[in-house]
């Protein structure tokens, strides 16, 4: 699927992020960027129906699990048009929201990741997730620090530098109420992107991860 020549077009796409080159270089685009990811995309769907049945992979061009290219430059200081990396989420298929429960691919020259989890949740959402913590904290204290997740993930994402209003700040489990992002990141190789064992690999660390995922979902009350 993903080969060098995938890194080595982001890396041209980062020296040449302006709509003619991109026009122009759209061909390979779609040859060394979207054909392999939507290939993986598909590919995966099996390996997560088995571990995550809630969560959908589609591999459509569009709208689908692989995320756009173009950028909302709208807000943005960086007024470049294209995205340099490739995003790849898999949703839970009650939830359209980039800020809900999922599992996520993350593809570039600099860094190369999975993350599960809630990336910047609704203010709603982070208290259901705070509120479980504290109602049933050995339960996240075991998914937290089950040894299979530890050993490929690390919890990461933004944190309050004071406890949250209205929670205990003697908590056992402060340091997690006090996170506004609920997610576990494990580092990839480009070794790893293009070897031929990347939907193995990518299945059995979501595998890992479980039951934070089915904790999050819980606290969500939404079926993992």
């Amino acid at each position: 699927m993903f080969t060098k020549a995938t890194f080595s077009f982001l890396d041209e796409l980062t020296n040449n992020n302006n709509r003619e080159w991109f026009e122009t270089n759209k061909p390979r685009y779609e040859l060394l960027v979207r054909a392999p990811a939507l290939e993986f995309i598909e590919q995966m769907g099996p390996v997560l129906e088995k571990i995550a049945p809630h969560f959908r992979t589609d591999p459509r061009k569009v709208g689908g699990s692989l995320m756009r290219v173009y950028r909302d430059t709208r807000f943005a200081r960086d007024r470049t048009p294209y995205k340099t990396n490739i995003g790849i989420q898999f949703r839970h298929s009650l939830c359209k929201d980039v800020h809900a429960p999922g599992f996520y691919v993350h593809i570039a020259n600099d860094e190369c990741f999975l993350a599960v989890g809630c990336w910047h949740p609704e203010p709603d959402a982070r208290g259901k997730i705070r509120d479980l913590i504290v109602d049933d904290t050995d339960q996240w204290i075991a998914a937290r620090d089950q040894k299979r997740f530890t050993r490929r993930w690390a919890l990461s994402g933004d944190s309050l530098n004071r406890p949250p209003r209205g929670y205990d700040s003697a908590h056992l489990a402060l340091d997690d109420l006090k996170r506004k992002d609920f997610i576990g990141v494990s580092p990839l190789t480009p070794d790893d992107v293009i070897g031929e064992n990347l939907v193995k690999l990518t299945g059995a660390r979501f595998a890992a991860a479980v039951p934070f995922m089915s904790f999050l979902c819980a606290a969500l009350e939404i079926p993992y």
